[in-house]
Formats: structure tokens, sequence, C-alpha cells
């Protein structure tokens, strides 16, 4: 066993109650799943591609869905950004499931989990499952994952290596986890040094697959380096990804902008519907909605949403998500210091009009932000007011700042489009008009979504930039935590006065093992963040995100995390 932090775990109070989940695998259970679709009155749209009878069986067909962006790598664990979670979400599985199309946990590769204590966790692990490179998956597999995780060279360990590690569990001695250990063939036994909300359901998110120890020792997963500022990744994770999914890596065309994975006719599941499902990656809407009009995919995300009612009465079929995300307008003191001032920071916030920008640019269903989360999280607080659309109050708090000449980089990316922000040049567009009606000079930088713009962002090379969260899962520290913690988060609060106060408090409510308690505390730092004096960044908006798929495409369920599984997927001719 692997105990690296023993010390921190003596001590620790025990919770009130045993901390249990669900006792069986539900997977085979031809009632479970695809009941939590999209609600309703999100928009006429189809709940899911299952309303006229039984799907067809499995085939050799190839299913063609049209990207918004391509991958960054085909490792999950180094991997933040929802396009190389598309893909590797058909190849890798994780411990804990979420029930297709809703945010509720379920069993995947672990059939149970519980807890007397919340520090340790015994988990039982699915038997009779392989690797695709057919490696056995076991308890011992399970460890040599979380090992993995933890054993980060100085790349790995940056910002934007390990990102959701680092977020959630952290590296080091004061590190969430503290050892695994293989008490018998099917069941791991985890510990975490500290009492926390986040465990186990974080255990659900992308990066957390369980992958091949097998492949990732033969193919040195673990050395990922930085050149200058881009990583360079291993190639396991340019060429051997190796899950135990419904689908195996097959190639990926860069040149050509394909990716191709092929079914795993070994799986322990149901078959994949389809025999080869090809991720085409198309940056430009338009260009995935004339490929789908031509009949050279079957699919795509993020229609445009002017564009729906016209798709559905070509025949296709437009699926509407719940709204689970924020788009935001995030500051970064570090990269420009004039943004230390909270005058500042407010001028610019009222100088935006977000009423209209959600009207404008963004689908029916579409909402103002009034904090950094949707309503639907735990922790949302319903008393924080929506800062109000005043110019001459933006110019006036720029000329107490003495900034009345403010000039500011505002960055978007191009080549995408994501589920909070389905056309960033229109909604940079907007932004920027606002601004300068408040007297403003805006500089404009634009680079490729996956070369360059994430990378600067979470380097602290923007001043402004616009970005966005889906969250992984229901739960108020994977939006907060994702955004603000650590000195190095994205905002740069590490130069703002409150930066310690608000780890302290973020931390705080994370330990928190009480519901309704951590819940208020919760409440209380979204108020924090919101005051005048912290403001870290601007929320703009929420929004329901869609996808489209043609009129012979079956079995496709929509997820507000935007986590769709394409196995269930079938073509009729």
């Amino acid at each position: 066993m692997t105990i690296r932090k023993m010390a921190a775990i003596a001590g620790t109070a025990a919770l009130a109650l045993v901390l249990t989940s669900c006792a069986t695998s539900e997977r085979d259970d031809p009632d479970t799943g695809g009941d939590d679709t999209a609600s309703e009155d999100a928009g006429d749209g189809a709940d899911s591609t299952d309303d006229e009878g039984d799907a067809p069986a499995a085939s050799d067909a190839t299913f063609i869905f049209g990207a918004a962006g391509a991958p960054t790598v085909f490792d999950p664990f180094y991997a933040s950004d929802g396009e190389t979670f598309r893909v590797t979400r058909q190849i890798f599985q994780n411990l804990i499931g979420i029930k297709p199309g809703g945010t509720d946990f379920v069993p995947e590769l672990a059939t149970e989990w519980s807890s007397e204590d919340g520090l340790v966790w015994d988990f039982t692990i699915q038997e009779g499952v392989k690797f695709h490179d057919g490696t056995d998956l076991d308890a011992q597999a399970v460890c040599d994952n979380f090992e993995r995780w933890f054993d980060q060279n100085e790349a790995g360990m940056s910002p934007s290596g390990a990102y959701y590690f680092g977020n959630d569990f952290g590296f080091g001695e004061d590190s969430l986890y503290g050892g695994c250990e293989a008490t018998e063939d099917y069941n791991a036994q985890v510990t975490v040094t500290r009492v926390t909300g986040k465990f186990p359901a974080v255990l659900s998110q992308s990066s957390y697959a369980i992958q091949s120890p097998t492949a990732m020792e033969e193919f040195n997963a673990n050395d990922i380096a930085l050149e200058g500022e881009a990583f360079v990744f291993p190639e396991y994770g340019r060429e051997h990804p190796t899950g135990t999914g419904p689908f195996k890596f097959e190639a990926y065309d860069n040149a050509a902008g394909t990716v191709t994975l092929v079914r795993n006719d070994d799986y322990w599941g149901d078959p994949a519907g389809v025999g080869t499902l090809v991720f085409k990656i198309i940056a430009d809407e338009n260009a995935r909605r004339q490929e789908l009009e031509a009949g050279t995919i079957h699919g795509y995300d993020l229609p445009n949403p002017i564009d729906w009612q016209s798709l559905e009465d070509a025949g296709n079929q437009v699926l509407i998500r719940d709204p689970f995300n924020v788009l935001y307008l995030a500051l970064n003191p570090v990269a420009d210091p004039q943004l230390e001032d909270p005058l500042v920071r407010q001028a610019l916030y009222h100088a935006l009009n977000r009423e209209q920008l959600v009207t404008s640019q963004l689908p029916a269903g579409a909402s103002v932000a009034t904090q950094f989360m949707p309503d639907t999280v735990s922790g949302w607080n319903a008393d924080i007011p929506a800062y109000e659309y005043d110019v001459e109050k933006a110019k006036d708090l720029l000329e107490q700042a003495g900034k009345s000449d403010l000039t500011i980089e505002l960055w978007y990316p191009s080549e995408v489009s994501r589920p909070y922000m389905p056309d960033p040049q229109r909604i940079y567009d907007a932004v920027k008009a606002d601004w300068e009606a408040a007297g403003i000079t805006v500089e404009t930088v634009t680079k490729p979504w996956a070369g360059g713009y994430i990378d600067d962002t979470q380097a602290s090379r923007a001043p402004a930039f616009f970005l966005g969260w889906t969250g992984d899962l229901n739960s108020a520290d994977n939006f907060l935590c994702a955004f603000f913690c650590g000195d190095d988060n994205q905002f740069g609060t590490s130069a703002y006065d409150f930066h310690d106060d608000l780890q302290a408090q973020i931390a705080a409510a994370d330990a928190e093992a009480d519901e309704a308690a951590r819940t208020a505390l919760y409440e209380e730092l979204n108020a924090n963040i919101m005051s005048p004096e912290w403001l870290p960044g601007l929320p703009l908006s929420h929004s329901p995100p869609a996808l489209v798929v043609a009129a012979n495409v079956q079995g496709m369920v929509q997820s507000p995390l935007t986590a769709e599984d394409f196995s269930t997927v079938t073509i009729t001719e």
C-alpha cells in the first residue's frame, strides 16, 4: 500500500453517517438510463432520438460526427477541454459514471463504493473487463492509475498539465490523495487525507478515466514535456490511448482533420451500434451545417440557435440540452496590473449590456448570469443581484480610478464553438462595442482554441478573455475551484488582497461534511466573489446548447454535461 500522508489522516473527525453509494451495476438493465432528458420548455427540439420504437441492431455502419474543434491529446488525464473529452469518453470509462441524459451518479467500472469515515474508501471493481490491449481490469490496475495520476513530473504538475488533478487533488505533501491498495483482486481501497464533499464524485470526471497500466508503461504515458509555451505529449497520449470503452482508437489524421475509432468487439457491455465512429473536425458552424445537408456527416454539435427551426424543418433532429454551464469574461491582473483596482473591474461590468447580449447572441432559454454557476447547483445564491447596465456609472468609476483613458486587450478564440459560446467573434464584437461606448479602448487578440488560446489564457498571458465551463458534475466545487483554486489560477487572484481569504473559503466549504452547512458556505462564498470588493471576473450567461443529427440516426441521448455516449447510436438506411 502506498500511503503518502498517514499523519495528516490521524485525528480527523469521523462523519456522522456511513458514506456509501449504489449497491450494484445497472448497466444491463433495459429500464436504466436515458430518463433525465432535456426539459420540455428548453425548446422545441427532440428529447432524444429514441422516440420511434426500438433502435435497430448494431451494424458495421460508419457514423460521422462534426466536431467543433480538434482534441489536444488522447490521454484525458492531460486534457481540460470538451473537444478532447468528447472523443476520450468513447474510449475510456471511469470508476463512477453519469446516468445518460442526466447528472446522477451510477456505477461504471466500480459496482459499488463506501466509506465509514470519509477518508478510507472501498471500491468493488467490475469483474470480467479487459482493456483494449487485453490487460485485465482489476484492483491493482485501478491503483496503478491513482499512482500514475499522483506521480507527475514538473510539466505534469504545471497548471495546464494535469489540470483537473491539480485542482481536485493537488500534488506534494498537501495532496488530497493519500494512497491506494488492492486489498483483494477486485477491491481497491483509496485513502484521502481529509474529508471533502468532492470525493468520490469527482472520479466521474473524464480526466479520471481508468487506463491500461500495460500500455501506459510501454508508451511512457507520464513523459509529458513543456517546450517553450507548448506541451509535448508522449507517444501514449498521441497514438496509443487504451481504455475499456465500447470504441478503440484507430487513427488521427491531422491533415484531414479526422479521428477514427472502431468498435471494441471484446467490450464487456452492450456492443456499440456502429462499427466505426469518425469525428470530423469542422471549426466553422456554417460548414458543419452544409456537410450535414450534403449528407457527408450524420450530425454535429452546437448548431447556431437561429438555425434550429430550419434544421428541423429539413427533417433533422435538434436535441436541446438543459443549461449546465456559464460563460464568463475573465480578468487577470497578472497580465494587466490595471485590473488590480476594483473600480476598474466594476466599471468593465457595468459597461456590459448583458440582457442584449443574451437575447441577440444566445439561444432561447439562455439567461443572464449573476454568479459563476447555474441555479441548478447547490450553493447558488438567489440573493445576489445582477450588476446593472449603466454606461455613465462605468465612466464615473473609471474616472474615480484615474483610468478614463483605459486601454485593455480583449481576447477571444477562433476555430471553435463552445456550448456556452456558439459564436465567439459575435460575442466579442458585442462586448467590444459596449466597452467602446464607455470610452474604453479595446485591443483585439484572437488565437485558435487549440493553437495557443487555452495555453495562453491559463498561463495568465491574457488580461481579459472569454471562457466558460460546462459542469462535469453537480457540485459547486466543480465550478468555483476550477476557476479560483490555487495561486496560479486563470483569474490571477494571487495579485489581490483577498486571495488568501478566497482560498480559505473554498477549502472550508469543500471540507464541510454536513450538506446543508456546505450549501450555506457556498452561498456565502458566491456573494463574496460577486461583491464589488472582489469581483475577479464577469459572469455573463447560461445557455441551453444543442446538437443535431440526421433523420436516420437513432439512440443519441443528449447530456446536460455535453457527455454524450456514442455507443448507443445506430443508423438506418
